[in-house]
This record gives structure tokens, C-alpha cells and sequence, in this order.
């Protein structure tokens, strides 16, 4: 079975989809979105088709498609379905896999479940996406505690924005988490663009589960 990555993120809006694109494309991966709150603009699975340049056949099918752009369980409801935490099983590929989550790690999906409680069923490495900017410490370390306490595995910490070398550090060194490389903000954002600063940014073994 290929490796299968779980991307999340320490709050929403991050670039946690842009980081996706890129890395699906970097290791030449299936994407798949779980649960989509909001279809009436670009989704992210075709965010991530346009950016990582993946074919179709590389997008593996959202579980749910809601079209309400709000946390998961609030568009369900406004939709009038039920998420089954428990159908949301991780299909085998015959590629690679990154998974995207929604927002952050405590994101409700029903009244009961959180993507956290879903990734600790999955038991598959994270790789946690953080933005550089102020309150990033705090976020970052709490997200790091609360995926520990449930005993998921952490590949590392990927930050994303301009460079902010202590907050980084402080990180890394505080919460004992790998550092796997920081995704500036690309102008312009294209497929190009982000492929050539993933390859500047990041190693390829470094996502080897």
C-alpha cells in the first residue's frame, strides 16, 4: 500500500489546500477531500487539480459535497444531512495519498465528532500546516499538544507565509516537531511557481511516512 499523509492545518484560510496542491504534485500523489463545505465557487479538490497539476483520475471523489461554506456540521445541517463519521474510510490508491481536512484540528463534524477524533481512527502521519504570522505559537503548540494527547503521529510542521526564523524555532523546539520547511507566499500562484518553490523548500524523503 502507497503512503497515505493527512494535511491539517492550526486554524482555517491558512493555505493548507495551496500546501496540498503542492504536495500532492511534489510526490506525485491522489488528493482527497473528505468532507467539502461550499461548492458554488472553486472547490478545493479543483483548487488542488489546477495548482498541483493532477489529472482527474487523480482526484479521488468527496465523501460529502455541502454547499454552505461554514464548518462541516453547520453546512450539513443547513443542507439537511447527516455526516457519518464512520463512512469516512480511506480508500487505497495505487499512488500516494494526501488528505485534506477542514480548518482546523477540532472542526465538528457532527455534534459529537471532530476531524481530530477522525484522524485518530485513520492513525495516519499528519502534517501539520501553520502560517508565520502573529499567534502562531500559540496555535501551533496547542494543535501539536492535542495530536499527542490522541497519540497521532506527526511527520512535522510545515510553515507557510514570510519567514519568521524565532517563532519557527520556538516551535520546533518547544513542542519537539520536526521542522519540514516553510511555503512562502508565491506572486504569482501557479502551478509553476509552486511546484519550483516546493522543490526549494521541501525534501521528498522528509514525507515518507
Amino acid at each position: 500500500m502507497k503512503s497515505r499523509i493527512v494535511v491539517t492545518g492550526t486554524d482555517t484560510g491558512i493555505g493548507k489546500t495551496v500546501f496540498s496542491a503542492g504536495l500532492a504534485g511534489f510526490l506525485g500523489a491522489r488528493y482527497w477531500k473528505p468532507v467539502q463545505a461550499g461548492i458554488e465557487e472553486e472547490t478545493d479538490a479543483q483548487l488542488v487539480a489546477r495548482l498541483g497539476g493532477l489529472p482527474a483520475d487523480r482526484i479521488v471523489p468527496e465523501r460529502y459535497r455541502l454547499r454552505t461554506p461554514a464548518s462541516p456540521h453547520q453546512s450539513a445541517a443547513r443542507d439537511g444531512v447527516r455526516i457519518d463519521p464512520a463512512a469516512l474510510d480511506v480508500p487505497d490508491t495505487d499512488r500516494p495519498l494526501v488528505i485534506e481536512g477542514a480548518g482546523g484540528l477540532m472542526v465538528p463534524l457532527d455534534g459529537s465528532t471532530l476531524y481530530i477524533d477522525v484522524f485518530a481512527r485513520w492513525q495516519l502521519p499528519v502534517v501539520l500546516c501553520a502560517r508565520t504570522a502573529l499567534g502562531t505559537i500559540n496555535h501551533s503548540l496547542l494543535s501539536v499538544e492535542a495530536l499527542r494527547k490522541r497519540g497521532i503521529d506527526m511527520l512535522g510542521i510545515a510553515f507557510i507565509g514570510d519567514s519568521n526564523p524565532e517563532s519557527e524555532r520556538a516551535i520546533c523546539e518547544i513542542g519537539q516537531v520536526r521542522r519540514l520547511g516553510r511555503l512562502p507566499r508565491l506572486a504569482p500562484l501557479a502551478a509553476d511557481t509552486l511546484q519550483a518553490a516546493f522543490k526549494a523548500s521541501f525534501r521528498r524523503e522528509d514525507f515518507n511516512p
